[in-house]
């Protein structure tokens, strides 16, 4: 590997420079499902609800945290989202002071499933070897990953060749992430019958009803698992239960209807399926760390200035 060492260090500094092409928000190449991101982000942009998706880390790093596990993203490493999840980001900068530098390719599981038809089976992999937590981890790249990144990236200089090339590059860089410790999380979410792909429908519903009162008996059944099957893949695949999901869900959106939408926090609380603006308040505030209407004035504060 140390004889790999000058090839990827190149490889990062044309990644880099490449990437310094983002503005201070997630920015699009052109390349779909490819984006890039450069800088400061705004704390209250990095808590959301994130789509699966690869992200490989250029400069500084990255903490992703969900539910009650963190985890950090150093450069030369990417991590795998496989589902999605309700997190909260925070960017840092390198310690040189050099910005912050990331790419990310959000996942299609139709690329990913004819990508596998085109694949041997794989050995059966171990359950005792599944990371405990199997909605996101972290991995150090290779040479031959950070090459298909750098393809790809290219193509923002020859958009003539997007549309031959991209799904190409786009294979190849799924190829070598299910080469890496966590392909199997990808060919989870790609195969109908697994448990990922099972949960991943349960909170595909609770997304879209998350202002509705939700029964874990009922999504256990959409699942076609008993109750605490269900409650324990949901809990291994997101760290939260359910309705704890759900919670971060409505969270996340009143926060938003609030700042972007300039709604009340009894206005928010009760649209996104609160029946008591005071329990709203209390659970706002255990998440973010601020009553809703403090927080709010800090976030457009901060916006204005």
């Amino acid at each position: 590997m140390n004889d790999q060492l000058p090839a990827m260090n190149d490889q990062l500094l044309e990644l880099r420079s490449l990437a310094s092409k983002a503005e201070n928000r997630r920015t699009e190449t052109g390349i779909p499902r490819v984006a890039m991101v450069q800088g400061e982000i705004p704390e209250y942009m990095l808590a959301a609800v994130y789509d699966p998706m690869i992200n490989l880390i250029l400069q500084g790093s990255k903490t992703m945290t969900v539910g009650d596990r963190t985890l950090r993203y150093d450069p030369a490493t990417y991590f795998v989202m496989s589902i999605e999840l309700p997190a909260v980001g925070t960017i840092h900068p390198a310690t040189s002071g050099a910005p912050y530098l990331a790419l990310s390719l959000t996942l299609d599981p139709t690329v990913l499933a004819t990508l596998l038809t085109d694949l041997p089976s794989p050995t059966p992999h171990n359950e005792s070897e599944k990371d405990d937590s199997a909605g996101f981890s972290v991995a150090a790249t290779t040479p031959a990953l950070m090459d298909a990144w750098l393809r790809m990236l290219r193509l923002m200089g020859r958009p003539d060749d997007i549309a031959a090339l991209a799904p190409v590059y786009e294979r190849e860089i799924l190829y070598r992430v299910l080469q890496g410790p966590h392909g199997w999380m990808l060919r989870d979410i790609a195969a109908p019958d697994t448990a990922m792909a099972r949960i991943s429908q349960a909170i595909q519903w609770i997304r879209r009803h998350f202002a509705e009162p939700i029964r874990v008996e009922m999504l256990a059944q959409k699942a076609a698992m008993s109750v605490s099957a269900f409650h324990r893949h949901f809990k291994a695949v997101t760290t939260l239960s359910p309705l704890q999901y759900q919670k971060r869900v409505r969270l996340l959106q009143a926060r938003m209807l609030m700042i972007a939408g300039a709604k009340s926090v009894t206005n928010a609380a009760f649209e996104v399926g609160y029946e008591s603006a005071t329990q709203f308040s209390r659970d706002y505030a255990r998440i973010f760390g601020l009553p809703p209407s403090r927080d709010t004035a800090r976030i457009l504060s901060e916006t204005q200035r």
